[in-house]
């Protein structure tokens, strides 16, 4: 069985074929997806899809679309923690973090924000899926100063020393169609050389597609999808294993417990019977 600890379903590039993409990522034996939320108002309808499939959720803001939440969004965040307390399908705060890599985005209300919610994890005793983009050390810094269940740190791209520093918080990292690419060294040397209990798999679907879905700008210029599914994980886990030397069963077993470990409530939920 393969989790997916990171994968945006709700997103619009799935309102055409959603259940079906749901279908063929549990037939290639993808049988847990955690779903991260972006923005307030997407909860309603991300808890909706995650009930209607029995997949786990998580709540929070972004950070890329915290210029267009209102500070009252923080309360209503808090809010839907406490009315979904006893869903044993909200497994985590997320996705929440810093985003440094986009211009002109406002740092200093990204931080507020991201301090806000590690505040709110805390307080409803839950780990956090963090989003670090060109932003691991500031992100470390705020986690010092508001300490959490651990976690993921979604889509890791940092140095080993950063990585040696979120294992220490209890976190994992995550890893998807990134590592596909041969010119990805860092990414590559960092999934073959962690420690074996530091690795969960992730799609970031619809996003980071690996190396055989991706086209070029002037491809998608032409009409060409580089949609990316959940269904692709076990492809992905392929060459992780490749990178370590596991068997597949072994990259399994290993990335699953680890994501368990992650996100303790996902070891509660119903298993789909296999396709």
């Amino acid at each position: 069985m393969w989790i997916d600890s990171h994968c945006h379903l709700d997103a619009p590039e799935f309102d055409a074929d959603r259940a079906a993409v749901i279908a063929a990522a549990r037939e290639a034996g993808v049988r847990q997806m955690v779903l991260p939320a972006v923005a307030v108002a997407q909860f309603d309808g991300l808890q909706r899809l995650a009930r209607l499939e029995q997949l786990a959720y998580a709540l929070g803001i972004h950070p890329l679309f915290i210029d267009q939440a209102p500070d009252a969004d923080l309360q209503r965040l808090g809010e839907a923690l406490r009315e979904a307390a006893e869903d044993p399908l909200l497994v985590a705060v997320g996705e929440i973090g810093l985003d440094h890599f986009v211009e002109g985005a406002d740092l200093a209300r990204q931080q507020r924000f991201l301090e806000a919610q590690l505040r709110l994890a805390r307080e409803h005793e839950l780990p956090v899926i963090l989003h670090t983009r060109r932003a691991l050390d500031p992100v470390l810094a705020a986690l010092r100063r508001h300490p959490v269940q651990g976690g993921i740190a979604h889509a890791f791209n940092g140095s080993v020393q950063q990585a040696a520093q979120l294992l220490a918080m209890g976190f994992k990292l995550g890893f998807g169609g990134a590592l596909t690419y041969e010119r990805a060294l860092r990414i590559r040397e960092l999934a073959r050389t962690l420690p074996s209990d530091a690795i969960v798999l992730e799609t970031d679907a619809p996003d980071i597609p690996p190396q055989w879905l991706y086209r070029t700008a002037a491809e998608r210029a032409a009409g060409a999808v580089s949609r990316n599914t959940p269904a692709e994980l076990p492809r992905i886990a392929a060459v992780l294993s490749e990178l370590r030397g596991w068997s597949l069963e072994e990259t399994a077993r290993i990335t699953r417990e680890n994501t368990l470990a992650a996100l303790p409530r996902l070891a509660a939920l119903p298993v789909p019977a296999d396709a």
